[in-house]
C-alpha cells in the first residue's frame, strides 16, 4: 500500500476513491472499503482512500473533540488488510478548512485523477460544509467522474458510526463494541519505561505509550497482548491516571503479563480489551493499592478460566 502525505500536485494514475475520517474502522466503514475495492476491481485501476489529520474536529475545537478509536498508523493497517492501495492524508490546517467545495472537487478530479468516487450519505466538504452528495455529483458529471452514495450500514438496529463504538468502549461493554468493530477493541503502541513500581509492588507491568491524552476508556481491565510471541499473552490492564500515586497524572496504560518474563522494551504491541473488571480507585496508601491489585490478578485469572 502506497501513503502519501497530502494531495499531489499532479494527476497520477488513475483511482477509484472514498473519502472520510475512518475513526475506528467500524463495519459500516468495512462495509465503504469493501464496495470500494469491488469497484476498483471492476474498473482495473487501484482502489484509494482520503483521510485527515487530525481529525477535523480536533482542528475546530480540541477541547471538545472526542477521543479517537484508533491512531493513524492502526488506520493504515487496518487499510492495508482491507485491499486499499492508496492512502493520501491530507492535514487538517486552517488553509483546507477554508478551501471551497468548487476546489475541492477540482482536486479530487485533477490531482488525485479519481475516476469513480463513493462517499456516505452524509458526507459534507468544503468550507462551511457547503459541499454534499448533490454537488459533488453534479461536479462528477461536469468533470468527468461517477459517483455513488454509500447508506449507512445498522446494527442492532442502530446506525452503525464512531461514537456508537466510542459509548460502548468507554461504558466497557467490549462484546457489543466488537460486533460494531467486527474485531476486538484495542489499543496499539510500543512499550517503554515507566516508574518501576509495578516492580516494586510485586506486579512488574509492560507500559505503553500512548499516542493521544484522551483515550475513550478507563479502569481495569481483563486483556490479551499480541506482538510478543505467536499466540496472545493474557494480563491485567491499568489505563488512567494513576491518582494513588500521582496528583495530576496524564493517563497511563499499563499491563501485568501473565507468567511471562522477558524484556520487551521497545516491542510495539497490541492490547485488546475483553472484560472490564472495576473503575480507577484512588487507594489510601500503596499496600492497599498492592492488594487490590492482587485481587485484580485473582479475578482476570479466573475470568479466562470460565
Amino acid at each position: 500500500m502506497l501513503v502519501f502525505r497530502g494531495i499531489p500536485e499532479q494527476s497520477g494514475p488513475p483511482v477509484a476513491l472514498t473519502i472520510g475520517n475512518f475513526d475506528g474502522v467500524h463495519i459500516g466503514h468495512q462495509a465503504v472499503l469493501g464496495r470500494l475495492v469491488e469497484q476498483a476491481g471492476r474498473l482495473g485501476i487501484p482502489p484509494c482512500v482520503m483521510t485527515f489529520e487530525p481529525h477535523p474536529r480536533e482542528f475546530f475545537d480540541p477541547e471538545h473533540a472526542p477521543a479517537r478509536l484508533t491512531d493513524i498508523r492502526e488506520k493504515l493497517s487496518i487499510f492495508a488488510k482491507l485491499g486499499i492501495k492508496r492512502v493520501h492524508i491530507c492535514r487538517f490546517n486552517a488553509h483546507f478548512a477554508e478551501m471551497k467545495a468548487s476546489e475541492f472537487e477540482t482536486k479530487i478530479h485533477s490531482h488525485l485523477n479519481a475516476k469513480w468516487v463513493l462517499i456516505g450519505d452524509d458526507f459534507r466538504y468544503g468550507a462551511n460544509r457547503t459541499g454534499n452528495f448533490a454537488s459533488i455529483l453534479a461536479a462528477g458529471k461536469k468533470l468527468g467522474f461517477e459517483v455513488e452514495a454509500m447508506h449507512s450500514v445498522k446494527a442492532e438496529n442502530q446506525r452503525i458510526s464512531s461514537t456508537l463504538v466510542r459509548e460502548a468502549v468507554g461504558s466497557g461493554n467490549f462484546e457489543l463494541a466488537k460486533r460494531f468493530l467486527g474485531r476486538n477493541y484495542s489499543i496499539v503502541g510500543r512499550v517503554i519505561h515507566g516508574n518501576k513500581l509495578g516492580h516494586t509492588l510485586g506486579f512488574p507491568t509492560a507500559n505503553i505509550r500512548l499516542k493521544h491524552n484522551k483515550p475513550p476508556l478507563s479502569g481495569i481491565h481483563v486483556v490479551e497482548v499480541r506482538g510478543i510471541h505467536d499466540a496472545p499473552v493474557r494480563g491485567v490492564a491499568s489505563l488512567g491516571v494513576r491518582p494513588t500515586v500521582v496528583r495530576e497524572g496524564k493517563p497511563v496504560l499499563e499491563v501485568h503479563l501473565f507468567d511471562f518474563a522477558g524484556n520487551i522494551y521497545g516491542t510495539r504491541v497490541q492490547v485488546d480489551f475483553l472484560f472490564k473488571l472495576r473503575e480507577e480507585e484512588k487507594f489510601p496508601d500503596l499496600e492497599t493499592l498492592k492488594a487490590r491489585i492482587g485481587q485484580d490478578v485473582l479475578d482476570a485469572r479466573r475470568y479466562f478460566e470460565k
